[in-house]
């Protein structure tokens, strides 16, 4: 009886094995006919698609050889291997960023806004090994974070590296403020030290006539005396405020005042560039109430900037490091690594968050 039907049996067999051919046909040529038309691009496969197609392609054997056009055949025969173990890839180059560093620098970058060089100074102050600033960069871009403000160098360089040691440069800053009377124009003077970019700023007040401006003077020389620093050149801008008895204060002391003129904005470069750091971290991100509070801020972040913060123009290091660095004839110990989890990382809050500051937890 079997043998009755078994030469229809081998028809039907027969007959759906053509149409499955012709099908498979069609759909090559269909694709073809679509590929000619795509632009000549590689195509990225996802992790599912690559399942998908490792799924069906081993089924056909090696007949997958003829119909596989997505991927050369020698690369479907590498995810076959891999998906079975018998390949182990061997990454080249230098070792990856450890998972735990390159979170807590997106964390840095993320809470504070900072740019590249400054997060890599924060880096070396927590120890987390050696990590070149292009590193710092390949991982904010790949998180879409945009980079910090791009600086560049001053033509007063050699000239003021040369006299550092001895050479100091100040200037005005200014903030609206609210008082009883109403908004009131504060004004304050900062000095900055070259060498080690330390600063000394004056209380503010809303007159800074002749007789301020004498006080403040004799209070920076008696902060140099204080400090054992020394002040043989200090350099000024044309503003109106600076008054000749503010200049002879400093001359009776043997020290030459350097007026800067309208056409070399850079030799002032250094007492500028802190100002507007001052206001940019700090001032900037208040609406203030009264000279007390100006002076509150103010003194809080020289406070946060002397100890806490990292400086881009002397190695990117805190500046008690920098200086002794100095003492120490350039000795530098902190690209050395130590292992550490993001919860050993603290951070320090300073005018309400505003300011922040991150160490090591101890041990």
């Amino acid at each position: 009886m079997n043998r009755i039907f078994q030469p229809l049996l081998f028809l039907l067999a027969r007959s759906t094995e053509e149409t499955l051919r012709h099908q498979v046909e069609f759909l090559k040529c269909e694709n073809e006919m679509l590929r000619r038309r795509v632009p000549k691009q590689r195509i990225f496969l996802k992790d599912d698609e690559r399942a998908r197609l490792l799924t069906l392609g081993l089924a056909l054997g090696p007949g997958i050889r003829q119909i596989i056009t997505i991927v050369d055949y020698s690369t479907f025969r590498r995810w076959v291997r891999k998906a079975r173990g018998d390949e182990t890839s061997k990454s080249m180059g230098r070792p990856r960023i450890s998972h735990v560093i390159r979170e807590l620098v997106v964390q840095l970058a993320r809470e504070t806004g900072w740019g590249y060089s400054r997060i890599l100074g924060e880096l070396r102050k927590l120890r987390v090994g050696r990590i070149s600033r292009q590193t710092v960069k390949n991982i904010l871009l790949e998180q879409g974070l945009d980079p910090g403000p791009r600086r560049g160098k001053g033509s007063w360089k050699e000239f003021l590296a040369a006299h550092s040691e001895t050479l100091w440069q100040c200037d005005f800053f200014s903030k609206r403020i609210w008082t009883l009377q109403g908004p009131r124009q504060v004004f304050a003077l900062a000095f900055l030290h070259v060498a080690t970019r330390r600063v000394f700023v004056t209380s503010c007040t809303a007159k800074p006539d002749a007789a301020w401006m004498n006080c403040q003077a004799q209070a920076f020389l008696e902060h140099v005396d204080r400090e054992g620093q020394a002040c043989e050149i200090l350099i000024r801008d044309l503003d109106g405020k600076f008054s000749r008895p503010f200049d002879q204060v400093f001359k009776d002391r043997g020290i030459q005042v350097i007026p800067v003129g309208p056409r070399a904005p850079n030799l002032n470069a250094y007492i500028e560039r802190w100002i507007q750091s001052l206001k940019h971290e700090a001032l900037n991100h208040f609406i203030v109430f009264g000279r007390e509070h100006f002076d509150h801020i103010v003194s809080e972040y020289v406070s946060y900037y002397h100890d806490c913060r990292p400086h881009q123009g002397v190695g990117n290091v805190l500046l008690p490091k920098a200086r002794d660095k100095l003492a120490d004839g350039g000795t530098d110990d902190s690209e050395t690594a130590e292992a550490f989890t993001l919860a050993d990382i603290r951070c320090q809050h300073r005018l309400g968050g505003v300011l922040k500051h991150y160490y090591r937890a101890a041990a």
